[in-house]
Formats: C-alpha cells, structure tokens, sequence
C-alpha cells in the first residue's frame, strides 16, 4: 500500500496514526484546527479495558508507557442513588476487573502525537474528495490544496463531510433529550458534599423520566472536578435551551431538582455557571451495509452514539485497532476495508444500540420501568456474580 490520508486528528485517526506509522505504512493526518489545541473542549475522555487494550496495541511501547504514568486511575466502583441519595446498589467489577483510566483530553492529545510531527498535517480543512482514473483518491482541501491517497479514512467526527459525500444516506437523529452539564472544582465538591458524590461515579435515578450522573475527575493541568449532567426529555426544557447561559441553565436545573436531596442541589448551586451548557443527545442510524471501497469511516464519522454509557471514544480507538490490524496485514486495501467494516458494524452498531436503550431508559416516564429497573439494581447489590455481569455491561 501505497499511503493513508485520514482525515480528523482526533482520538481515533491519531490512533490508527501510530499504528500505521509504526507498521511503515505511509500515512499522513489532515486537521482543519490550525494547531493541537484548537479543537480541545469539554470534559475528560474515561478509557475502558476496551479503548485501553486498543491503545496498548497502536502505540509504540514507550508511548503507552508516557500513557499509564500520566492517565488517572477511575475506581471500580459505579453507583445508583435515588434523587434523595438512598443507595439502590453500587456495581463492582471484582477484584480481576480490568482497569478503566480518566484522560485529560489535552494530555491524551499531546500523547497521541508523540512521534508524527512529520504525519499530521495542521489547518487542513477537508472539502470533497474525486476518484482518479488510476483508482486512487484525490482530496481537496478549502485553501486549494490537494492530496492524492490510495485510501481514505474519514475520521472527522458526527459532523464528517467525508460520511456526507460517502454515504449522504447516514443520519444521526436527535433522540428527544437533552442534557445540562456542568462541573464543580474538586475542592468545593469535597468541602460540600457526602463522600459517596465524589468518590466514584454514580447515577441518581429519580422519578418522571429525569436523572443525573456524577464522576470525579481527578487532578491534571487543572485542579480536578466533579463533572454533573442532569438528563430529561427535550419537553422538559425551554425550546431554546441550547443557547442559554450557563447561569440560566444552573437556574433551570434548581428548578427541576428542587425536591432532590440537598447535596445534590448544592453541587448545582456552587458550580461556575462558565462551565455550564446544555448538550442536545443524538445518535446515529445504522444504515444497511455498503460495499467495501477505498474510502472508509471510523468513530463517531461512522456510529456516534448517545453519551449515556461513556464509550464513544472507547469505541474510536477500538475502530483504529481493527483498522490497523487489516491493513498491516494485507498489501490490498480493498479486502482489508471489507474485513474491517463487517467488524465495526458489528460492534460500532451495538454500542450504539446500548447506548441508544441506555438513554431511553433513563429519560422514561412509565413508573414500572424505572420500579423494574430499581429491583434489578437491588437484585444484582445482592448476588456479586450478576453484581460483576452488570457492572461488565455498563462499560
């Protein structure tokens, strides 16, 4: 093969990078952003086993090493609390449970671009891609620069314009629900609030289809965080809920959770309404399968999902992983992109499936669902084996 242009320098493009570029295979990474932290916002990337052993088999030893010394270890803990903090069970893996890691997205960037300062290409705007008579590809970029690849890999994120010309037909809906989110700094959530906020994640579930969920993000280039995103259905929100100010939105919350425990209320209270917005929840449709070419997709270019099980980036570097894997083992793109996409249909979809029942599940209305849900949880605090099943499933 040739070369590999990918286009996004985002987690999962920087990923497939490293491995090609460790394989020798000739690859070059186009970012629209003019510099690495343009593009950085919003709150820290949790890695699962998952995006962990992807990670672990893209990235030179030594990079995987800078990876562990400088990434946070998340506890294996997940809790489910009511809106008034009772405990309806708290999840463990065990103790042969594979760790999960807390990823400044500055820091996993900067790791990310360890070796390919010759590879990534900044200020690069994908525009359109054309099929040459010989069969390769040419892009264009939007200062009127061109490449030409024998394969492209559209890795530019939910909003890909190489998904739009590729597969025009791939839509992401808007679910229905919306999420405010907003972060408290460690401190203050520490002098505030019960230990149990701030000590592992936990999902409060409350009544008529709202909920919430709280991770601790520990220390980094800031001073570390407690991280909250309170969901409902969009007809619980004003219609332009998108465009309001972080304080307004902190009023909002208030509002919705004025019955809630008070911890719970004083963590919205005392968060910097700066650090507060409102994200709208999406998710892709899977469309039918397509024929392999020398153009393909990864991560959220291809399966974005809901926010709800936290394995959007996980899922990403997983897509990098297979990828890497069939290219480096084959001279013909053309098969090892057939092989690679039957695979990532296969998990990206699922992921996006669970991800999708996860969502609805926490913004239902029908008060038996949410009791069926509540005796599950108490079910599984009492039997570690499905304690440790369940745990796996929520990632």
């Amino acid at each position: 093969m040739a070369n590999v242009a990918i286009i996004g320098a985002g987690t999962g493009g920087l990923c497939l990078a490293q491995a090609l570029h460790a394989a020798g295979i000739e690859v070059t990474v186009y970012e629209r952003h003019h510099t690495p932290t343009d593009p950085l916002h919003g709150y820290r990337v949790r890695i699962n086993p998952t995006g962990a052993r992807a990670l672990r088999r893209c990235l030179p030893a030594p990079v995987w090493e800078t990876f562990l010394s400088r990434a946070g270890r998340i506890g294996q803990e997940f809790g489910f609390l009511t809106e008034h903090l009772r405990e309806l069970a708290v999840l463990d893996g065990g103790p042969d449970a594979e760790p999960h890691y807390s990823a400044e997205r500055g820091m996993l960037r900067e790791i990310l671009l360890t070796g390919l300062d010759d590879v990534v290409r900044f200020g690069a705007c994908f525009e359109e891609y054309e099929r040459t008579p010989d069969g390769r590809f040419e892009c264009r970029f939007t200062d009127g620069t061109s490449t030409t690849a024998d394969l492209v890999v559209g890795a530019d994120g939910a909003n890909s314009r190489v998904r739009a010309q590729y597969l025009p037909h791939a839509r992401r809906v808007d679910i229905g629900m919306a999420s405010v989110v907003g972060r408290l700094a460690l401190p203050a959530a520490e002098r505030l609030l019960p230990e149990c906020l701030y000590s592992r994640p936990n999902s409060v579930v409350a009544p008529g289809g709202t909920g919430m969920f709280v991770a601790r993000h520990e220390p980094g280039a800031d001073e570390g965080y407690l991280m909250w995103a309170y969901g409902a259905g969009a007809h619980r929100y004003p219609a332009d809920v998108e465009a309001l100010p972080g304080a307004r939105l902190a009023e909002l919350v208030a509002g919705l959770t004025r019955s809630w425990h008070p911890a719970l209320r004083a963590m919205v209270r005392e968060t910097d309404p700066g650090t507060v917005n409102a994200v709208p929840i999406r998710t892709s449709v899977p469309p039918a399968p397509w024929p392999a070419t020398r153009v393909t997709l990864l991560g959220d270019a291809i399966h974005s999902m809901t926010p709800l099980r936290g394995v959007g980036a996980n899922m990403a570097l997983n897509d990098a992983a297979l990828l890497a894997r069939e290219l480096t083992g084959s001279a013909d793109p053309w098969p090892a992109v057939a092989r690679y996409e039957e695979a990532m249909r296969r998990e990206g979809f699922q992921a996006v499936s669970e991800s999708l029942r996860a969502a609805r599940m926490f913004v239902s209305e029908s008060a038996t669902q949410r009791l069926m849900f509540k005796s599950i949880l108490r079910t599984a605090a009492a039997v570690p084996p499905l304690r440790k099943v369940l745990f796996a499933r929520l990632g």
